[in-house]
């Protein structure tokens, strides 16, 4: 099997290793505008060889990620078009997908082409930031041409399993429109509260200092890359505005429910809002990045912190982040400690409680 890469970067990096592993004897090449990521997978032993652009060293290949910008994607397509084999598979890895369908189709390639997102990621971005198990157990969204033959999306579906990742077979449209819902608008409204507090804080400030525990946990996502969120919105525009636009008219009916001072539908509404996220998977894969926090109850004496990470760190647990909580309406720890994985997580849990300390986990 031979396998190509355009842009290697975080995601690109990631599935590369991923297919390194499972297809030890696979040949790999890529091409990327970072030539120092390219030479440093070599030096790793995951590419095979780097390619001089997007020329005829892919003509071969039996598949082709393009793990460039959205925005880039496009032109790569063209470049790819004159060169490909009759039965080279070319896919992606965008957070939208009707953009690049509509550019695949209107290049007359969908017989080569099957979308594809990964449904994990980052906050950190670059090849030196990949690792194998990044779309490990994550879903990952296939969405089909429509002239793509049956067996060549069987085949991809089973590429994606044997790199442990989850193959959900979607219509393009539905992926955008599940997107936005799940993924897009969630991002614009943290963004959006997270501007609205700056702008209503009083004179010296009060909102940003006690601003923590709940609102810190639902404007996490207001820190995400501003340049990748504008090519998303903008490659996404018509499913984010319609289902914005049915989230402003919630907000407006909940609004008119206080005016009239209607109790009863203000509780209806946390219940039924709290029923279904309960419902929702405890530890799943999602566009969202999930965080691995525990909470710890400690008092507050010298010494407490370096304590309690020393003990981690002698059981080779590395941590993401550990602060004191000073805003506790909902918490009720003193102490918040963040993983970089949930196997992490974990074991910190089951060690600290070992040694007698009061660990709260939130779902």
């Amino acid at each position: 099997m031979k396998i190509g890469f355009i842009g290697l970067g975080l995601m690109g990096g990631s599935i590369a290793r991923a297919v390194r592993y499972f297809y030890p004897e696979a040949e790999i090449i890529a091409a990327s505008r970072t030539r120092a990521s390219v030479e440093q997978a070599i030096e790793d032993g995951v590419v095979s060889r780097a390619a001089e652009g997007v020329t005829g060293d892919f003509g071969d290949c039996d598949y082709i990620f393009l793990c460039a910008p959205v925005s880039s994607n496009a032109e790569y397509l063209k470049k790819l078009k004159p060169v490909i084999g009759p039965a080279c598979i070319i896919t992606d890895v965008g957070s939208t997908k009707s953009d690049i369908h509509a550019k695949v189709t209107e290049l007359q390639m969908e017989e080569h082409f099957i979308g594809g997102h990964p449904m994990a990621g980052s906050e950190k971005t670059g090849y030196s930031h990949s690792k194998r198990i990044l779309i490990e157990n994550a879903y990952y969204v296939i969405t089909p041409s429509e002239k793509v033959p049956k067996e060549a999306v069987e085949r991809y579906r089973d590429l994606v399993a044997s790199l442990k990742a989850l193959p959900l077979i979607l219509d393009y449209r539905t992926h955008d429109y599940v997107t936005a819902g799940i993924s897009h608008l969630p991002h614009i409204i943290a963004s959006a509260l997270v501007n609205l507090v700056r702008d209503s804080d009083t004179e010296d400030g009060i909102m940003k200092l006690v601003a923590a525990g709940g609102f810190k946990d639902i404007t996490r996502i207001a820190s995400s890359s501003p340049e990748m969120w504008e090519q998303i919105c903008m490659t996404n525009r018509e499913n984010i505005s319609s289902i914005l636009n049915d989230y402003i008219q919630s907000l407006i009916r909940i609004r008119q429910k206080l005016d009239d001072a209607e109790g009863g539908a203000v509780y209806h509404l946390f219940e039924t809002s709290r029923d279904y996220r309960d419902s929702l998977p405890v530890r799943g894969s999602g566009p969202i990045q999930p965080v691995y926090e525990i909470y710890c109850d400690m008092v507050d004496e010298a010494g407490g912190i370096a304590t309690l990470a020393t003990i981690l760190a002698s059981n080779q647990i590395n941590l993401k982040n550990i602060g004191i909580i000073h805003s506790r309406e909902f918490i009720e720890a003193v102490l918040r400690i963040e993983f970089y994985d949930e196997k992490s997580r974990k074991q910190a849990a089951e060690i600290l409680r070992k040694y007698r300390y009061v660990i709260y986990e939130r779902s």
